[in-house]
């Protein structure tokens, strides 16, 4: 059996019998037991009534969050002309056309949200294969297919999650930093909750929000209350 650290099996005895609790209180355990050498990243887990293998049962959208991430986003566009420029000056970080695709076809892929404009999806479609698999294929029902790259590039940078449900009808993101204040947590929270609420999709059948966990990078889970994090 491996050794549990002090830190480990500290954490886990403070979050011992807390079950069903509501997002503040889930917030201030998290925050207090976060205590590794760098910020620790706070996370939601969620399990949806949903079979991802029917199309009418997927679920996948984005969020901005009211306080954004606290995460350093690296978005790359492909785009061209006026296009690329308008994503260079709204900061993005990487921008081409056939030359990013090769870079990324090499196997060099150093960014964490990919847009495109409509122009660019047959490249972009030919990396399919591998954007795919990281979830950083663009997509125009996330806006990341879009003549507006701009503001794609401003809301990428600003705190905007994407998400999906992937095999167990599990989606899965990040919602801020153990830093955070804990009210700036707990809205960001409810603001992805809510935004995964109102994408249930047509097929979902019986409960759709059917457990809600969070937890930090370094620690242990909790459940907190689903009426509670969807502000029912």
């Amino acid at each position: 059996m491996a050794k549990v650290g002090k830190r480990t099996r500290a954490a886990r005895e403070a979050f011992a019998g807390q079950e069903n609790v509501t997002v503040e209180e889930a917030v201030a355990l998290i925050k207090s037991n976060a205590n590794a050498k760098f910020d620790e990243t706070v996370e939601i887990a969620m399990n949806l009534g949903v079979d991802t293998r029917h199309a009418d049962q997927m679920v996948r959208g984005v969020v901005g969050l009211p306080n954004g991430t606290g995460k350093d986003v690296r978005v790359a566009v492909f785009a061209r002309g006026p296009k690329a420029d308008e994503a260079k000056e709204a900061g993005a970080d990487v921008v081409g056309a056939e030359d990013l695709m090769e870079t990324v076809q090499g196997g060099k892929i150093d960014f964490d949200r990919c847009i495109a404009t409509p122009d660019m999806m047959p490249i972009v479609g030919r990396l399919g294969k591998v954007l795919g698999p990281r979830n950083l294929m663009p997509n125009p029902k996330v806006g990341t297919v879009t003549m507006d790259v701009a503001d794609a590039v401003k809301a990428a940078k600003g705190g905007e999650v994407q998400f999906k449900a992937v095999k167990g009808g599990i989606v899965h993101a990040g919602v801020g930093k153990a830093s955070f204040d804990e009210a700036k947590l707990v809205e960001n929270i409810r603001a992805f909750v809510d935004a995964v609420a109102k994408a249930k999709p047509t097929g979902a059948k019986g409960a759709y929000l059917k457990k809600i966990s969070l937890s930090s990078t370094m620690g242990p889970g909790v459940s907190v209350s689903v009426d509670n994090a969807a502000g029912n």
